[in-house]
């Protein structure tokens, strides 16, 4: 990557100003997800500015430079509070404080015609990026990687009052878009249930099929470096947080023990690494290992040291989320167990490809039952992998959705990618709906 102070931006071209919390190199999943975005749009001749904070997701003490150009992004870094994660007041002030310095500085880049893209870290961000895009004559395209404040709700935490004040800004940020990108079919849905509400689009996320491909356990170091050789392992990696649910892998980890074939591998940390780790040593499930987040250098051994993987959610959070790292597994080449709503979003998409099964949570016995045809039955594994691949190379790699936010974006403005785009007259009279 290449590190140099920004450029004063030019004055009559239209700006991309992204709004979230994290960037580049944090290794958080917003913070890929738009740093992957944001240079590609910048190599494509756009204008990219992000506001960012100046700490780490796994380390609030970093510092980050305050301006930076990488890659022909220009970085914003603005100081707010450093309680971290781990409490949830501490986090909340973290929120406000990212929040009410990203309105500053959005009202100081912003002029008239920029686009304003906020994504959904922290929660509310969508607000006063609508707030400054309407007093700077902007337009406002909310990225939502999931649903506030109705997720915080569904996972126990009690907002009362201020998670009504909450919705109802919530409400007019998403009306005063020009656009609202949601991550799946249930999110559009649920979206859409919001009366005046502006046009929504499904544009899933995604993995670069590049870095991430399927890797034969012979040819994966991993599996030596973590004592994994023979073995057929079935792995957790990601964010083990508040959303996801792991009773019935733990359950399942217990049937299976006596089976010396499988390992379960949890790969990550979160909000109940620490717990699970706990319960795994007082149960005596000596078949469960940990392992901690891994490099993007590694990502492609990480996750293809699994023979399957597990993707959890709690039924509850249908439509105001989804598991990305379904995205990564498919650009892997394995197949998934899901665990949640047979129903739902991931359930759906793990059907349609033929990549996977979906398991009601708290049926651990099926879960069990499914490891073990798996393992037993080494070319459905296969076949199944192989399948997650195809569905990753024809819905959801990186070029593709690089594409579909391109249209979007000319649909807002057709000058809003630079002159390269700027003629696209086909897609840019399309309008949004």
């Amino acid at each position: 990557m290449s590190i140099v102070l920004c450029a004063y931006d030019t004055f009559f071209r239209v700006k991309l100003i992204f709004l979230n919390r994290y960037f580049y190199p944090d290794i958080s999943a917003t913070s890929q997800m738009l740093s992957a975005l944001a240079f590609h749009l910048a190599a494509e001749g756009a204008e990219v500015h992000v506001i960012a904070s100046r700490q780490g997701y796994e380390d609030p003490s970093a510092n980050a430079a305050a301006r930076e150009d990488i890659d022909g992004v220009c970085v914003h870094r603005i100081w707010t509070s450093r309680f971290g994660r781990r409490r949830l007041r501490g986090r909340a002030m973290d929120y406000l404080s990212f929040n009410l310095a990203a309105m500053i500085e959005l009202f100081g880049v912003a002029r008239r015609g920029d686009i304003v893209i906020a994504m959904t870290d922290p929660p509310m961000i969508s607000v006063p990026g609508a707030l400054v895009a309407r007093l700077r004559r902007a337009r406002l395209v909310n990225w939502l990687q999931d649903v506030f404040p109705d997720i915080a709700e569904r996972v126990f935490i009690p907002l009362g009052i201020a998670g009504d004040v909450a919705r109802i800004l919530r409400n007019f940020s998403l009306r005063r878009a020009a656009a609202n990108v949601v991550l799946g079919d249930r999110m559009r849905d649920k979206l859409l249930s919001i009366s005046g509400v502006a046009p929504v689009r499904v544009i899933h996320n995604w993995a670069d099929g590049t870095v991430v491909e399927p890797v034969s356990n012979g040819s994966n170091p991993l599996r030596e470096e973590w004592g994994l050789s023979g073995k057929f392992v079935v792995a957790y990696s990601g964010n083990m947080g508040r959303a996801h649910e792991f009773e019935t892998i733990l359950n399942a980890s217990k049937i299976l023990r006596a089976d010396e074939r499988i390992v379960f591998l949890f790969i990550g940390g979160g909000h109940h690494r620490e717990q699970l780790e706990k319960l795994a040593r007082e149960r005596n499930l000596s078949n469960i290992v940990f392992r901690p987040y891994q490099s993007t250098e590694k990502l492609a051994m990480s996750l293809g040291v699994a023979d399957v993987h597990l993707v959890t959610l709690l039924p509850a959070l249908e439509g105001l989320m989804v598991p990305s790292k379904i995205y990564g597994i498919f650009a892997a080449g394995r197949p998934t167990l899901f665990i949640g709503d047979t129903t739902g979003e991931i359930a759906s998409i793990l059907s349609a490809a033929s990549a996977g099964s979906a398991i009601p949570m708290g049926d651990s016995d099926l879960l069990a039952h499914k490891i073990l045809e798996l393992a037993s039955t080494p070319l459905l594994n296969a076949t199944l992998g192989a399948n997650a691949r195809r569905a990753f190379d024809e819905n959801y790699s990186a070029p593709l959705a690089f594409d579909r936010w391109r249209k979007l974006l000319l649909q807002v403005d057709p000058n809003a990618l630079g002159t390269r785009f700027s003629v696209a007259q086909d897609v840019a009279s399309t309008p949004l709906s």
